[in-house]
């Protein structure tokens, strides 16, 4: 193996690392405690070596945040595949919120004013544009003309946000906060089937 190729290995090895070790501390001990001393120390580094990854706090918590998108959109794809456009978007609903009660930290720097407004819209895009496409193959199937497509998702976005800062509860308040979102989603979804005009 040429010796970049391990040097390249090797360094994203122990980025890789790095940003388990934060996501650790963040899911355990909340954004406080997240520091680049306590990182390094967590993963048996020096702090330059983390600074050689992430050049501050603000740049590794931008990972955080990208990763913890990442992860919504992966559970966003599995309920991409469940049979029927109308059980989807309830999955969507449900996932939604079991993934802020299961990471509430990581949920909250998500979502929080740690990372600037653009970034963190960025961060979101790719999970946000498959709620797109599951609303427009819904607005499809059951005839429904959605006067604007990406306030229609904004909507469902924000309704599910909101129902899920409810769900910080504890296991309870999540499981019944994952109630509510499927209810919310199915009126916001009636609401509109019943203002879409009749044809024949």
């Amino acid at each position: 193996m040429p010796t970049h190729t391990r040097r390249a290995r090797e360094r994203a090895s122990t980025r890789e690392r790095i940003i388990e070790a934060a996501l650790h501390v963040l899911e355990t001990e909340g954004a406080a405690a997240l520091t680049i001393r306590r990182i390094a120390t967590d993963v048996e580094y020096s702090a330059p070596v983390v600074y050689q990854h992430f050049a501050n706090k603000d740049a590794l918590v931008l990972e955080l945040v990208a990763h913890g998108h990442r992860l919504m959109l992966d559970q966003f794809r599995q309920a991409a595949q469940e049979p029927g456009i109308d059980r989807r978007m309830m999955r969507i609903a449900s996932d939604y919120v079991r993934f802020a009660g299961a990471h509430p930290h990581l949920y909250d720097v998500m979502n929080g004013t740690a990372v600037g407004a653009d970034e963190r819209r960025r961060a979101a895009e790719p999970a946000v544009d498959v709620l797109k496409e599951l609303l427009t193959t819904w607005s499809d199937a059951h005839d429904v003309v959605l006067a604007d497509p990406d306030e229609a998702c904004e909507i469902i976005w924000g309704t599910l946000y909101g129902i899920a800062s409810l769900g910080h509860l504890g296991t309870d308040g999540n499981q019944r906060a994952r109630r509510l979102a499927e209810q919310a989603l199915s009126a916001i979804l009636l609401g509109w089937r019943a203002g879409a005009p009749e044809h024949g």
